[in-house]
Order: C-alpha cells, then structure tokens, then sequence
C-alpha cells in the first residue's frame, strides 16, 4: 500500500508529463527518508528514439526520477510546503544496469545534510534486489 499516490505527489513537485517520474510512493519520513517506485513502460516517448529495437531508460531520467524523489522529504517538512525543489548539483553518479520497460524502478533517498534552504541527499535506484544508479544531490528549496 503507497503512503502517497502519483496525484498526491502533484501536489507536492511541479512535474508533469512527459517529465513526471514518480508513481507512488512507499516509505515517506520528512526531513529523513523516501522510498518510491517508478514503473518503466514501453509507451513512454523516450523509447521512441532510445534506442530503437533496444529500449534502454536514459541515465539522465533515472538521476531525474532520484531527483523528483528527494525532493519530497524536504518538502513535507513544516515551513517548506508549497515551496518548490531545484536541484542543485550531483556528485558520484553511477550507472551498473541497464533499466529496460517492464522495470519496476524503487527509488531510495536519503537525505544526509539539511542547513536552511539547502539539503544533500543520497540516491539509490534497484530494480529487484539490484542497484542500477546511485548519486549524491545538492537540492535547493526556492522560495514561492
């Protein structure tokens, strides 16, 4: 059972299609911790021209979807809601799987540092029990 839906996200990151990543979310401490699913499709735009005869979920989309995803804790925390996430920086960036459609892509942040505005969080991307991408990201949270 998700403890938010992909609508409830709507109301908490900017994101619309075809730039939406998140589907539901399973484990959600503000300030703390995300976990979340994103389910890999072949109706999805980015398969039409990546890569044709052998779709491979771009790199960039899977750091997108960790991104969308960490900004969540910071935003339920008192004070920031209705403000908006940017991010702001990545460090340590890996890819070590192909993710393809029929993926179930879950997504785990941490979030490690928060000063003010500013948070560092820690992302994880598996499909299954394997890890497929991970980064570190600066976010910013804008003032609305």
């Amino acid at each position: 059972m998700s403890v938010l839906t992909a609508q409830e996200v709507m109301e908490i990151i900017p994101n619309r299609f075809p730039i939406f990543f998140i589907d539901a979310v399973d484990e959600l401490i503000p300030g703390k911790r995300i976990v979340c699913r994103k389910n890999v499709t072949i109706n999805e735009h980015v398969f039409q021209g990546h890569f044709p005869g052998e779709p491979v979920l771009p790199g960039v989309y899977i750091v997108e979807a960790m991104a969308q995803a960490g900004s969540i804790p910071l935003l339920k925390q008192e004070g920031f809601e209705g403000k908006t996430g940017y991010l702001g920086g990545l460090n340590k960036v890996k890819f070590r799987q192909k993710v393809v459609p029929g993926d179930v892509l879950r997504i785990e942040v941490d979030i490690i540092k928060q000063k003010k505005n500013a948070g560092i969080g820690r992302g994880r991307a598996f499909v299954g029990d394997k890890k497929v991408a991970e980064a570190d990201m600066t976010f910013i949270i804008g003032a609305n």
